[in-house]
């Protein structure tokens, strides 16, 4: 283990921002706030600044660990304790300066902060609170922050965070606890979820006080409402809102944020108890949280992801589920052999499988079943279920129901929403449906227009339509991964320019 003692800020930086590459979770959807005078930044979605590597993962142009040292030996982990690597720890004030700095030079909108464990969970997490209070406080940052909850440390650190990020996440690292207890040894599922939960009932509780300023909900939780079900595992941190300010809110309905610090921290119940002493005006936590797993690490079928992904949506209400494509970065014999690339092309069908659940109204198990526990990798997740259940289909257009055309492969939220909204005005043709935004390549095998299908050969057979799919996709995902080289970017790499 190398310990970089007395590396400069420029040498610390090229370590932290390239240990930070494997983590794939760093979005910054689901919040915007305007520039206050007197500070600096905002969060405008038109103003976060992403770059792609070469294999599809989002990496924030100041996405950084606060600290790659770790207490921890986990087996996928380049920066388990046990490899021999240049080590470096920023220091708060080196983080607060890099953001304002970089922000100042236009190179950035905003902050991925995650860590390693030095020390001790505690230890980590007030340094990364102090960081973050730096930011907010002292140097009046006001654009948006990432920070990545550490597994562990008190329910005071966690919720101090959560003040000042937009957003947090806690990685579940794999997708059961039987692989983590396999290649994480030294971390548990009840760390990883405990914190969840308490993130999670914060932002119900800050919804209560504050409106939507403050743990905006799900796109799985609207579309679970709008398609009519229920999700006991989400309420239970709802319900707890509701109870512990029902009388205020019943008392003031028409005052806008109109519980008070002092009947918030009378309550010995509620998550939030440093209300007093915080900035309520961006709310708890106000873009919701996500987490993390790893695929293929471990043995866990396509069917118990998505499973395990669905239970994550309804119980703990997260914004989004990230899938990392697992890379033997330490070249562990104990770790799977894999074919001289990741499964890249699996991690692609988990994410549109992912997208199916959130938006779009299915649920795991019409996806998958036990019996058939992995995605078809040659055709997408909506396809392969409208192949596999032809009695739904042909739909007609002009007659079917939002839920119902949603369902049908190249037709996505927003051109079903338009077909609704444009059929109010008269009968649609296959010519209205492509300038809608239709993909009428997978489209034409699955609808109707006024009775008739777009060509009258097109027949409603598995074999055929397959075939037919295929072939036109045939450049899909062509050499896909044959010409990657899984070497991702860092801030300090020469570029040629063509």
């Amino acid at each position: 283990m190398i310990f970089q003692e007395n590396a400069t800020l420029k040498q610390k930086l090229e370590i932290l921002s390239d240990a930070a590459k494997y983590d794939v979770a760093c979005t910054s959807s689901g919040v915007e706030r305007k520039g206050k005078k007197g500070q600096i930044g905002n969060t405008m979605a038109c103003g976060i600044c992403h770059a792609f590597s070469s294999d599809g993962r989002c990496i924030s142009l100041l996405k950084i660990l606060f600290t790659n040292e770790c207490i921890y030996n986990c087996k996928y982990c380049i920066n388990r304790c046990t490899n021999d690597i240049p080590r470096a720890t920023f220091t708060p004030e080196e983080v607060c300066t890099l953001t304002i700095e970089f922000y100042r030079r236009n190179y950035i909108e905003g902050l991925f902060l995650s860590s390693g464990i030095v020390e001790s969970p505690d230890y980590t997490m007030e340094l990364i609170c102090k960081t973050l209070h730096d930011l907010r406080r002292l140097y009046r940052f006001n654009g948006y922050i990432h920070c990545k909850a550490v597994p562990g440390a008190s329910k005071e650190l966690i919720e101090t965070a959560g003040w000042y990020a937009d957003r947090m996440s806690i990685n579940l690292e794999l997708p059961t606890a039987r692989g983590l207890q396999e290649m994480a040894p030294n971390k548990s599922r009840k760390t990883i979820l405990t914190p969840m939960r308490q993130i999670q009932n914060g932002m119900a509780e800050s919804r209560a006080m504050l409106g939507m300023k403050g743990g905006n909900q799900s796109a799985y939780w609207y579309t679970q409402k709008r398609t009519g079900r229920t999700l006991p595992g989400a309420e239970i941190a709802a319900i707890g809102a509701k109870n512990l300010f029902a009388s205020s809110i019943e008392e003031k309905s028409t005052e806008k944020n109109s519980v008070s610090k002092q009947e918030i921290t009378s309550n010995t119940t509620t998550a939030l108890s440093q209300w007093n002493h915080m900035d309520t005006s961006r709310g708890f936590v106000p873009s919701g949280q996500s987490t993390q797993m790893i695929i293929g690490a471990t043995g866990e079928s396509d069917y118990e992801i998505m499973a395990v992904t669905e239970a994550l949506y309804q119980k703990f209400d997260l914004k989004r589920v990230f899938y990392s494509a697992f890379i033997n970065v330490n070249h562990d014999t104990t770790l799977p052999a894999l074919d001289g690339q990741p499964p890249l092309r699996r991690e692609h069908r988990l994410y549109q499988a992912d997208f199916l659940l959130r938006y779009y109204g299915f649920r795991a198990d019409e996806l998958l079943t036990e019996k058939r526990p992995f995605f078809n990798t040659y055709l997408d997740p909506k396809c392969d279920w409208a192949l596999s259940h032809l009695e739904h289909f042909p739909v007609e257009v002009n007659t079917a129901d939002l839920d119902t055309l949603l369902r049908v492969p190249g037709i996505g939220t927003k051109s079903a929403s338009r077909i609704v909204k444009a059929r109010q005005s008269g009968s649609l043709d296959y010519q209205a449906l492509k300038a809608i935004g239709v993909v009428m390549k997978r489209a034409i095998y699955f609808i109707t227009c006024n009775g008739r299908m777009m060509y009258q050969f097109l027949k409603i057979d598995e074999d055929y339509i397959t075939r037919n799919l295929l072939e036109n996709d045939k450049d899909v995902m062509k050499d896909f991964g044959e010409k990657v080289t899984y070497k991702q970017l860092t801030l300090f790499e020469d570029m040629g320019m063509g």
